[in-house]
């Protein structure tokens, strides 16, 4: 080996020493915090439940089987899929032209804009969910609007799968959005410019330039709005009311109501498995030569 390279090669170890000293502690920390509870979870979903007994240790499949053989759990993983697929699209297809819009924006209106989008990320979900309560229920404003609009005219939102799906997508859109905005932001607006410049009209110039180049960050912003929808919790049971269910408040219900925890614990499992997959499968469609390496 060339006598040159000795001290490059020395800088580069020393280098890793250090990254290796800053990211190793809070590497050790995130993966114990995450592995843990995963561990014990599996170790619970392989137990039995008896009524009397609660938790016994076991290791059975049965609550796996449980949940793939009963029609009502199935039913409850096709609705959460639905709306997760369906809030997903429909946050892709409100958030693109905002998110190209603020990225394009170069106005001192750039900031409000901004901060009306994060704004809305400053309540919970419970506070906006308890909002929309307001605004669906029965001689509130839609309803008014509706009777005012047409005599005797009446609109029922309350505790209905469109109630719900307007809440997930009030929820996730921001996220969408400024995920969106940041990536647009990084592509070069002069490569517009030049495809005009060739005769492509706007909407042809951002099919062919900007949408390839774009397209790893969509596919970003739509795992993670798929995650965060798969996982709704206070808008399903507030705005979806008793007879609504999604897999979130089913696996709440099974482990505060019902004491069940190993039957919980094989429904967080499955959860989680069904995100990745979907997720993993959405990666994967994405066409290689769009890819970040």
């Amino acid at each position: 080996m060339p006598q040159g390279l000795m001290p490059r090669e020395r800088a580069e170890g020393g280098g890793r020493a250090v990254a290796l000293l800053y990211l190793g502690p809070a590497t050790c920390v995130v993966l114990v915090t995450l592995l843990a509870p995963l561990g014990l979870l599996a170790r619970y979903s392989v137990n039995r439940y008896d009524p009397t007994e609660l938790m016994i240790e076991a290791v059975t499949p049965a609550n796996y089987v449980r949940f793939f053989t009963d029609s009502y759990y199935l039913d409850v993983m096709r609705t959460t899929l639905v709306i997760a697929i369906v809030s997903t699209a429909l946050c892709l297809l409100l958030g693109l032209p905002i998110a190209y819009r603020l990225a394009r924006m170069s106005s001192r209106w750039k900031s409000a804009a901004t901060l009306a989008v994060v704004l809305p990320l400053f309540l919970g979900s419970t506070v906006r969910s308890v909002g929309w309560l307001i605004l669906f229920s029965k001689r509130g404003l839609l309803d008014q609007a509706a009777a005012w609009l047409v005599a005797g005219g009446h609109m029922d939102m309350m505790f209905t799968r469109n109630a719900v799906l307007i809440g997930v997508v009030s929820f996730n859109l921001p996220y969408m959005i400024l995920t969106l905005q940041s990536v647009l932001e990084g592509i070069d607006i002069r490569l517009e410019e030049a495809a005009r410049g060739l005769g492509a009209d706007p909407v042809r110039s951002f099919w062919r330039i900007v949408w390839p180049l774009a397209l790893p960050g969509v596919a970003t912003a739509t795992i993670l709005v798929f995650i965060l929808s798969m996982n709704s919790f206070a808008t399903p049971v507030l705005l979806g009311g008793p007879r609504f269910h999604m897999m979130a408040p089913e696996l709440y219900s099974a482990f505060a109501a019902d004491n069940n925890w190993p039957f919980a614990s094989a429904m967080a499992f499955i959860l989680m498995a069904a995100t990745l997959l979907l997720t993993g499968a959405a990666n994967v469609l994405i066409p290689r030569r769009y890819r970040v390496p």
